[in-house]
């Protein structure tokens, strides 16, 4: 019941299961509103509701047993402020569309992931983010959030005035409300040039990724050298020498799950081009990725790259054969409490894993334990089993999270098993 006393109906808008499919929500009901004053409603009247985005997570973070809401209902609003170099978005706006607006009126966003389908609130939520050793996730852009509290209050939260609060909500889980709006920080819109180099001998790896402005290296586990080194340099950076760290230059597009359709993917061969059609692999009118698939991901200290990468080629045997493509990136320093890359520049090791759990789950469980000597930090929105004591160990804020969730939410009212699991009350 809402709180004017009236049954929303269910709505036939809202997914009732993850983009992968492996997670079917559970929710009560599924309601789509138009206005900001609906969602203050629902939430008022509600002991347990979430936002859905764009469904994106591999994990249960997001479900739950009460009303599941789509913000994508909400005007889609875009609002450019030049003088402070700001953007202030509906929060369940894309990506790819947000960037299409802003390349239109002269900027762009320093970062963007390798899918650009992804809601705007959502990816900040859990730190997801692109590559690049001097850009920091998603996440690290925001300047301010619009939010639906507990209470069914609009609240902001600011940079600039909510300091060390600030930093403790923006990777946040969706645990402190439903998002409605973001403010962004803004660049002016620039070009780039997307170059896909093969059989990169793994000791060069660390030289590569400082190479171009985003720098992603692709691997399958069966060979010793790295397939692919996706290159995405500034247009007016000069193209790779012909044997380029001992690489050769590919002769055509490349997908990075092979056997999937290269047109999916967004330009290479050097092809100029804007920046949102350059920094995300996968172009937003096509599939991204495989689609078919389970994801996980681990953010280490980029000084352990070497050292996580030889303690996985010891289970590349078992990898191998679960594995559709294994992506490395690396992500900069922040201080977002929840960031996999607080106070660490990171190097990120990306599983996409074929869709089986039953044949997933124990090389997960060999490849964290492998890992465990470098204090991986998993994507919140991943797939991954480890255990709550151990996370809590590697987030030095845990406890103040912890601690903020129970004083802003002290009835649980955004809370989901799966928080209640790492961040018990």
């Amino acid at each position: 019941m809402t709180a004017q006393g009236q049954h929303q109906t269910a709505s036939t808008d809202v997914p009732r299961r993850n983009w992968a499919g492996n997670v079917r929500y559970a929710a009560r009901e599924f309601h789509r509103p138009t206005t900001v004053d609906e969602v203050r409603r629902l939430v008022a009247g509600s002991s347990r509701i979430r936002a859905v985005g764009t469904g994106h997570s591999f994990n249960r973070l997001g479900d739950t047993t009460g009303d599941l809401v789509s913000l994508a209902g909400l005007p889609p609003t875009i609002e450019i402020d030049r003088e402070r170099g700001q953007v202030t978005v509906a929060g369940a706006l894309r990506y790819g569309d947000v960037a299409r607006h802003l390349h239109g009126q002269g900027y762009a966003l320093a970062n963007l992931a390798s899918l650009p389908h992804i809601s705007v609130a959502g990816a900040v939520a859990t730190a997801t983010h692109g590559s690049g050793p001097a850009h920091g996730n998603l996440a690290t852009s925001v300047a301010a959030l619009e939010l639906v509290n507990a209470d069914g209050d609009l609240t902001h939260v600011d940079r600039d005035t909510d300091g060390d609060t600030f930093a403790g909500m923006v990777v946040g889980l969706g645990a402190f409300g439903l998002v409605t709006r973001v403010t962004l920080d803004l660049v002016p819109t620039f070009e780039l040039r997307q170059y896909v180099r093969l059989d990169l001998p793994v000791e060069a790896l660390d030289e590569a990724f400082d190479s171009a402005y985003s720098v992603s290296v692709f691997t399958d586990w069966r060979t010793p050298r790295l397939r692919e080194v996706w290159r995405k340099q500034l247009a007016d950076q000069p193209p790779p020498e012909t044997d380029w760290l001992g690489t050769t230059a590919a002769d055509q597009p490349r997908h990075p799950v092979l056997g999937m359709p290269a047109e999916n993917c967004t330009p290479q061969l050097g092809v100029p081009g804007p920046w949102h059609e350059r920094l995300p692999h996968f172009k937003l009118g096509f599939t991204p990725s495989s689609g078919d698939e389970l994801q996980s991901e681990y953010h280490l200290p980029r000084t352990a790259a070497a050292g996580a990468l030889a303690a996985l080629a010891e289970v590349a045997h078992l990898i191998a054969p679960v594995l559709q493509v294994c992506e490395l990136r690396t992500v900069a320093a922040d201080e977002l409490w929840l960031s996999p890359n607080h106070r660490r520049d990171s190097f990120v090791v990306h599983f996409t894993w074929v869709d089986d759990a039953d044949a997933v789950l124990p090389v997960l469980a060999e490849v964290e334990d492998r890992l465990a000597p470098f204090a991986p930090r998993p994507h919140w929105g991943k797939v991954f089993v480890t255990a709550p004591t151990e996370l809590a160990a590697r987030y030095p804020r845990h406890a103040d999270f912890a601690a903020l969730l129970t004083r802003l939410d002290p009835t649980g009212t955004f809370r989901t098993d799966l928080l209640d699991r790492y961040f018990p009350r």
